[in-house]
């Protein structure tokens, strides 16, 4: 615990001028993830310190992107989509870390206000729905997002360092979308907001990775051809072992 406070101290060296002017100071370890042909997933942490007693809470928040539910039905014995709802300008990825349980923290209009928590995410229905099946479709976009590991089930932990030194450490799955990502860090004193930040974190392919992704964007058609073909080659060269001589 102690080298990790030292640690702490030492990243944060060159911000203390700011401490005067700013209840809070915080930074990441790192500000981009690359994304590699092996990527299995990762975790950052997140550091900071305040000017005195406090809660914090860290939101992050991936790139917005229209994200679309489908409603799957039994017709004839056949499963078929007949209904669907989406969501535009939804936060592809979403998690949250706090000192203490959001509602020992903020009132539910602070809450509200700056969308911490599920609950209080703006995620709005572009169709027309009655009200009862636009929450049906809100609470399984939900369940898809956090079984694919992409909104947090629950608050991840943010530990104090002694009286003013904090860190979390924010994880993030392999099906991680690429884009811009907000970290939104808040000190709540009294149940209000009395500073805030926000870091960005850029998420990307690195690579290989990153060059296979772009010549299959640029060059859709012949980047097609070819998958074709290397699964007909792959095919053809698993069957050699099995043919008679």
């Amino acid at each position: 615990m102690a080298r990790l406070a030292f640690f702490l101290l030492v990243l944060l060296a060159p911000l203390r001028a700011s401490w005067a002017a700013d209840p809070l100071v915080a930074d990441l370890t790192s500000h981009l993830i690359g994304i590699t042909t092996g990527f299995t997933g990762t975790s950052m942490v997140l550091f900071g310190a305040t000017d005195g007693p406090g809660d914090i809470v860290v939101s992050v928040r991936g790139p917005e992107r229209d994200l679309v539910v489908r409603r799957k039905s039994r017709i004839a014995g056949v499963w078929a989509n007949t209904s669907q709802a989406t969501f535009p300008n939804t936060p592809s990825f979403y998690s949250l870390a706090a000192t203490r349980p959001l509602d020992q923290i903020a009132s539910p209009s602070v809450r509200a206000l700056h969308q911490l928590g599920l609950d209080n995410m703006r995620i709005a229905v572009k169709d027309k729905l009655p009200p009862e099946e636009a929450a049906e479709f809100r609470a399984a976009l939900i369940r898809t997002q956090q079984r694919d590991g992409l909104f947090g089930r629950d608050p991840g932990k943010v530990n104090f360092l002694g009286e003013r030194l904090f860190r979390t450490t924010i994880g993030f799955p392999s099906n991680v979308p690429t884009g811009t990502y907000l970290v939104e860090v808040y000190l709540i004193r009294d149940g209000n907001v009395v500073s805030g930040q926000t870091i960005p974190l850029d998420v990307s392919q690195v690579g290989v990775a990153a060059e296979v992704y772009e010549f299959a964007t640029q060059q859709a058609l012949l980047y097609g051809i070819i998958a074709v073909i290397a699964a007909a080659m792959a095919g053809w060269l698993a069957s050699l072992p099995f043919r008679r001589v």
